[in-house]
């Protein structure tokens, strides 16, 4: 009896222990040929007192990750795929259950057979001897135990060689003078140890310096650097050639001649520039049948004029802002050697665009900023060059329901319904020459928008926008939008007796259902270098300035403290200035792991014709892409109690925002990663009656804290996200109690169903 007890108690972790016992009993070797065995890996040691420490880590990491053929992958000394390999017998189709999981879920042993223990020893040596250590000894040998074996390397690499001196070209040819010039950013430096891949980069740097200077026709393959290893001991000097079979259009500068644009071209039509259908247009022959496109909009993209020099910078520029105009599917460039005297290029541009007019339905499923999960239908319809100069329309239409997936629910859902219609000209519009010379199109967008929402049992919300403004980036990384206006107008209708009763005694919630009235110019700047998938750190900074009111405040003398606010349409503007910014950092830690953080730090400031800030302009903080272990908006302001005696937990907002996230993220198997993380914040007024409200020098203090775990299933079109998290400290009640981590367990724990990352 005492022993069922035990087992029913604990009956999750004995199923748990039978099936790791089950995974490391599983006969690994089953499927492997009789005569061969298991492979089970390669290691690598590197043994030579001439070599650091330091130095004989990092060649053995580098080293390890050589050998071939990779052994069948291991998770916590267990073979999973193999497991599910060896779980079935060979199906006698390439589909079905048995196949899935034989050949899906699991792999194939890897055999020693396939093992070629002279292979790579010769593979290390080669990349040893191209790191400069030339006098590399490599010995390899195996161990076999039962039906398993394992290959054992041992490098010996010698005192590795350094550049004694670097020789440029000396002749008084064009191109050598051109890369006698570039010397001073060699990436060959005296005394750095040799490195073939180096000498790789430094030929590339060269060619690309070239590009840029006319010689069109030069290739890598053109340069020579030659090493001589005699020069004295553990040294080598690099001597730059030009090789002698180069080309004579490789060592000539080229200048541009005729541009010839085909903006509606396809495969089957023929290149004739001849053709009735040219159009002339400054420096552009223009060989348009249906007259598709005005010809401004290529003077606007393309950066080649009549007689420039060629370089690879105004060829890369013009192709970029050609795809980024987003109306081309497919965008093809040539340069031909021109029938004229001297050295002279016609460049070609083959476009074929996109289908003018197109419909798109999305069903999807989302999570917004209130913690609100659900479906969303969208209709979309586009015309790619509305009035011939690439501009794109866009109009929408959309409807769904959201609804809480933690904390309290009880049937406050919301139903959204609207349209939008946008226009994006691929230029600036403005009364002044504005003018980007990066790779990507400016744009100027005017939006119009409007939505209907039904808060289930409390209220409806009809809420218009315009907008006007310009898109611009830098390069890449750098992106700037400024709206010169943006108009906002919500009106609230059909409020509910039950809440109209609470925001009779509570005014955050009377200012949800005044009618607002918001206009003036936003701007927003974001960096981000996460597309550099190489790099160990990268960071994204958005930052964000919201000047409300201000000319119209300064134009009407606007003073809500001494006189009534100053009303337009029969409505008060409102008149406030609104910062904020955000700060991710992400550090990889492995391939397969990664340490993500966030900072967000925000406060408006109402002033002239407000003394208070629009509810939509506040901040919120709580939920699944904020503080994970308190329900959405649930946090704050400052150290406020919670109101628990209404029917619906009203959202709590404040004019100051402190918050910070950080998260541990792994693969754990397959398409399942998993998350450890910690949220931080809370949010404040500025000048409440209520002081508990109010940003103090004891914000600190009334820092809300909570932590958890996750998992998050990738299926590349779609990231769906469960989290589990409880909270660590309250911002509320008294200083000495604050801290909760005693009272944890599963009933104080909060569950999010999300869709993407938090950030």
């Amino acid at each position: 009896m005492i022993l069922k007890k035990i087992i029913a108690k604990n009956k999750y972790i004995f199923l748990c222990a039978f099936f790791l016992v089950l995974l490391n009993s599983c006969n690994t070797t089953k499927y492997v040929p009789e005569g061969d065995l298991l492979y089970t890996g390669g290691s690598v040691k590197v043994k030579d007192s001439l070599v650091s420490k330091k130095e004989r880590k990092a060649l053995r990491k580098e080293m390890e990750e050589l050998l071939r053929p990779k052994p069948n992958k291991n998770f916590l000394g267990l073979r999973p795929k193999l497991f599910f390999y060896n779980l079935v017998s060979e199906p006698k189709k390439n589909k079905g259950f048995k196949y899935w999981v034989k050949y899906k879920l699991g792999e194939p042993p890897v055999l020693f057979s396939k093992v070629s223990l002279d292979y790579n020893a010769d593979v290390l040596r080669n990349y040893s001897e191209n790191n400069g250590y030339f006098k590399t000894k490599v010995e390899a040998d195996s161990t076999r135990k039962a039906r398993k074996a394992s290959a054992e390397y041992i490098v010996r690499p010698g005192k590795p060689y350094i550049i004694k001196s670097v020789v440029f070209p000396k002749d008084s040819t064009e191109l050598s003078k051109a890369i006698q010039r570039m010397q001073k950013r060699s990436l060959l430096k005296t005394g750095n140890p040799y490195s073939l891949e180096t000498i790789k980069l430094e030929r590339e740097r060269i060619d690309t310096r070239l590009k840029e200077k006319g010689f069109y026709y030069f290739s890598a393959n053109n340069l020579l650097i030659q090493v001589d290893s005699t020069v004295g001991k553990n040294e080598v000097d690099l001597i730059l050639k030009i090789k002698e079979e180069t080309s004579k259009s490789a060592q000539q500068i080229y200048r541009i001649n005729n541009i010839v644009i085909y903006p509606n071209y396809t495969l089957n039509d023929t290149v004739n520039i001849n053709e009735t259908k040219v159009k002339s247009y400054k420096d552009f022959t223009i060989i348009d049948k249906q007259n598709t496109f005005d010809p401004r909009v290529f003077d606007r993209t393309l950066y080649f004029d009549k007689n420039d020099i060629y370089n690879r910078t105004n060829h890369n520029l013009s192709l970029n802002r050609l795809v980024n105009l987003g109306t081309f599917k497919f965008v093809k460039n040539s340069f031909k050697v021109a029938d004229t005297t001297g050295n002279y290029l016609d460049a070609y541009y083959y476009l074929t665009p996109l289908p003018k007019k197109s419909i798109r339905v999305e069903v999807l499923g989302k999570t917004n900023s209130a913690n609100y999960t659900g479906t969303e239908l969208n209709i979309n319809w586009s015309n790619r060059n509305t009035f011939k100069g690439a501009e794109l329309l866009s109009l929408s239409a959309f409807g769904g329901l959201e609804f809480q997936m933690s904390g309290q629910n009880n049937g406050f859902n919301v139903y959204r319904v609207g349209g939008e219609a946008s226009l994006i000209w691929p230029r600036f519009i403005a009364p002044i020459k504005l003018k980007s010379s990066s790779g990507f199109v400016p744009k100027t967008k005017a939006l119009l928008s409007y939505e209907f929402q039904q808060r289930d049992k409390l209220y409806s919300l009809n809420t218009f926008k315009g907008s006007y403004g310009f898109i611009w980036k830098e390069n890449i990384r750098k992106e700037h939008e400024l709206k010169v206006s943006e108009i906002t107008y919500a009106s609230p209708m059909h409020v509910t007796a039950l809440y109209e009763s609470q925001a009779n005694a509570n005014p955050t919630l009377a200012k949800v259902i005044e009618k607002q009235l918001i206009f003036g110019p936003t701007y927003s700047y974001t960096y981000t270098n996460t597309m550099k998938t190489r790099l160990k750190s990268t960071i994204y900074f958005r930052g964000d300035v919201d000047l409300a009111g201000t000319v119209a405040g300064l134009i009407t003398g606007a003073d809500a403290k001494k006189e009534a606010p100053k009303e337009f349409l029969d409505v008060p503007f409102s008149q406030f200035i609104k910062l904020q910014t955000e700060f991710r950092h992400y550090y990889k830690l492995n391939r397969s792991s990664e340490i993500a953080s966030r900072v967000i730090v925000g406060g408006v400031f109402a002033y002239g014709n407000s003394t208070t800030i629009p509810f939509i302009k506040q901040f919120f903080i709580g939920g699944t892409n904020s503080i994970r272990a308190f329900r959405a908006r649930s946090i704050g302001p400052g150290s406020s109690l919670p109101n628990t005696n209404t029917e619906f937990l009203p959202d709590q907002s404040g004019d100051f925002k402190l918050e910070f996230n950080t998260e541990y993220r792994s693969k754990i198997y397959g398409v399942v990663n998993g998350a450890v993380f910690l949220d931080a914040g809370n949010i404040w007024l500025i000048n409440d009656a209520n002081n508990a409200k109010n940003l103090s020098k004891k914000f600190l203090d009334e820092i809300a804290v909570g932590a958890g775990v996750g998992l998050r299933f990738d299926f590349s079109f779609l990231i769906l996200r469960t989290d589990f998290a409880v909270p660590l400290r309250l911002p509320y009640g008294n200083s000495s109690d604050r801290w909760v981590m005693d009272k944890i367990n599963l009933k104080s724990g909060v569950f999010n169903l999300a869709i993407g990352y938090p950030f």
